[in-house]
C-alpha cells in the first residue's frame, strides 16, 4: 500500500507533466502550429503521437526533447516552462 507521500508526490508529478504539457500546447497554437507542424520543425524524427502524449501530460519528456520542442517553437526553455504554479 503506498503512504500518503508517495501519493501527493505521485499527484505532484502527473500536475506537472499536465501543466508542462498544456503551456506546449498553449504555445504550439499561438505560433499557429499543428501537432505536425511541431513535429516537422523538430530536430531529428518526432512522431505526432509523441507531441500528443506530451500534450496531454501522458509522458513524460527528456530534457533533450524539450530543448527540441522549445527549438521547434522558437523560446527558450526557460519560457517553455513558465506554467501557473502547482498546488
Amino acid at each position: 500500500m503506498a503512504s500518503n507521500s508517495e501519493i501527493a508526490l505521485k499527484k505532484t508529478r502527473n500536475n506537472l507533466l499536465i501543466s508542462i504539457g498544456s503551456r506546449i500546447q498553449k504555445l504550439r497554437e499561438n505560433k499557429g502550429f499543428s501537432q505536425v507542424d511541431l513535429a516537422a520543425r523538430m530536430l531529428g524524427k518526432f512522431d505526432t503521437t509523441n507531441i500528443s502524449r506530451i500534450e496531454s501530460g501522458r509522458t513524460n519528456p527528456t530534457i533533450f526533447t524539450l530543448y527540441r520542442i522549445a527549438n521547434a517553437l522558437e523560446v527558450s526553455i526557460k519560457e517553455l516552462m513558465e506554467f501557473e504554479a502547482l498546488e
